[in-house]
């Protein structure tokens, strides 16, 4: 696997406790797994160490693909703090109702889990706890930490199969998530860089308008379709300075160092309104490295062709 971390980090924040579906995911990476990692309690204070140079990097999830955006990790790095996107992980959701030895399912008078986590499962809890009190929790393994803590044989967790390893739990129903094909994406952060263009990438934003006038947004998706620039993702958010100012939040198929993608950058700065760039990064995707390597190749195969064309200009 390549190693796309910024340069020596030694350390990284990610939300917690042990168990978590953050830490799940970022099990995932082997290079981060060999750092010093450091739970935080919740998803501000992972970038909070991050910006204060407690720690290196700090990975939280930012989208699902069901339940959509994770609002605070969004509006964080949108808004409260400036940092880069240094990669992104997606991984598939699959996550269980768990309880304390000797609980069965006629037992539960309440679930507690992440919102993103019950949402995620509404359809299940409908038709097998409709009754059952719904309590929210800092993080699904916060759910099955307080669980253990306090097995009162009334209450479950919905978390991810290693909080049930880490806290000793029965997991009494598996896959209970509403969508099989339910995943949800992580972006790793830093405090500065941006990694090199690995021919697969993507670039995220946030474009604040000037003046709210009738076609506003239009000119600005014209800057792309003008170069072609796919955009994957484009969210409105308020911008919590008042009632009906929105920004845009995009995601967008390229690296900064394309000139494309510069070229798009330098105009929505300059004619459409104030631009943060959250980070260009290698993009997710389980053919992302042969899609790098391809590119790889067809970049040297185009620099011969025209180093070629070039060694034949007559001086």
């Amino acid at each position: 696997m390549t190693n796309l971390a910024p340069p020596e980090p030694s350390s990284l924040a990610y939300l917690g406790p042990t168990g978590t579906f953050t830490e799940q995911a970022l099990y995932t990476q082997d290079d981060l797994t060999t750092l010093d990692l450091c739970p935080a309690p919740s998803m501000p204070e992972v970038f909070r160490q991050v910006v204060a140079g407690e720690v290196d990097l700090g990975f939280a999830a930012i989208e699902n693909s069901i339940e959509g955006s994770v609002n605070v990790t969004q509006d964080t790095l949108a808004f409260e703090v400036d940092l880069l996107v240094q990669r992104e992980v997606v991984i598939s959701v699959q996550l269980n109702l768990m309880v304390a030895a000797g609980t069965s399912l006629a037992d539960i008078q309440r679930v507690c889990s992440y919102p993103h986590a019950i949402a995620q499962c509404r359809g299940w809890l409908a038709e097998h706890l409709p009754d059952t009190e719904v309590q929210a929790t800092n993080s699904t393994a916060d759910a099955a930490r307080l669980l253990a803590e306090h097995p009162d044989g009334r209450t479950a967790a919905i978390a991810p199969g290693r909080a049930a390893e880490a806290y000793g739990l029965d997991v009494l129903a598996g896959d209970i998530e509403d969508h099989p094909e339910n995943q949800t994406r992580f972006v790793l952060v830093a405090a500065d860089g941006i990694p090199a263009p690995s021919g697969h990438d993507k670039t995220s934003l946030v474009v604040f308008q000037r003046a709210d006038r009738p076609g506003s947004l239009l000119g600005i998706l014209q800057e792309f379709a003008a170069r072609s620039i796919n955009l994957t993702r484009l969210e409105s958010r308020p911008t919590k300075q008042g009632l009906g100012d929105y920004c845009f939040i995009m995601d967008l198929e390229g690296h900064i160092a394309d000139e494309l993608v510069a070229d798009c950058l330098r105009n929505l700065h300059m004619k459409h309104g104030d631009v943060k760039f959250l980070g260009s990064y290698p993009a997710a995707g389980t053919k992302g490295d042969q899609v790098r390597t391809e590119a790889s190749a067809a970049s040297q195969s185009a620099d011969e062709w025209l180093a070629n064309l070039r060694g034949r200009i007559r001086t």
